[in-house]
């Protein structure tokens, strides 16, 4: 990673990240995670104070060691206990059927091959276990001038951002993945433009 990526883009997606208008998202999508959680783009904590009182450990899952700096404070007030577990979602030194619950909220769209990361948390959740997920990526079908934008602004937005796609399927990679959607809200977020809020939020089981 280059300085600019390494040093620079953790602290702007803290910023980005730690948005007011995103925490009922944050509070929404770690509602019913319990047990033993894996949460992959853990980045600098800000589902921390969301997590509920039925988790019982967090293994986050954090390639940036500036982004975990940066979630020093939070993880040190979590009543729940924070431990960084690992540095590639594509890769998680974990054994299989390991977790109750997975977390992951705005990561697909940065994690290099999102479907290797998928099938990854599939493996290390217990059959029955849960993905809560909220993601942002493709504008819903028919939404044609947004999705245009997002492919003209891709390009752009992945060099300032640490490579963050807009134009991923969420719901097509987790399918692919193998789990199965019980739960799904498809929506543009406020606060921003829409080619960089079309949201989606939900929990997936694996089987």
């Amino acid at each position: 990673m280059g300085f600019y990526a390494d040093r620079i883009v953790p602290h702007i997606v803290n910023v980005a990240c730690g948005a007011k208008q995103a925490q009922p998202l944050r509070r929404r999508v770690c509602e019913g995670l319990s047990g033993e959680v894996v949460e992959i783009g853990f980045g600098t904590g800000h589902n921390v104070p969301f997590y509920p009182p039925e988790v019982t450990s967090v293994a986050a899952v954090e390639p940036s060691d500036v982004g975990w700096k940066l979630a020093a404070a939070r993880v040190a007030a979590s009543p729940v206990p924070v431990r960084r577990a690992g540095l590639d979602g594509q890769s998680l030194p974990f054994e299989d059927d390991r977790f109750d619950s997975a977390l992951c909220t705005w990561t697909l769209c940065t994690v290099p091959d999102p479907s290797a990361a998928l099938r990854e948390l599939r493996r290390v959740l217990k059959p029955g276990g849960t993905l809560h997920f909220v993601e942002h990526g493709l504008a819903p079908e028919g939404d044609w001038r947004v999705r245009r934008w997002q492919r003209r602004l891709e390009p752009l937005n992945m060099r300032l951002l640490g490579g963050c796609h807009l134009t991923r399927p969420t719901v097509d990679l987790l399918t692919a993945a193998g789990f199965t959607i019980t739960e799904l809200d498809v929506f543009y977020d406020t606060g921003a433009p829409k080619f960089v809020t079309a949201d989606s939020l939900g929990t997936a089981l694996s089987l």
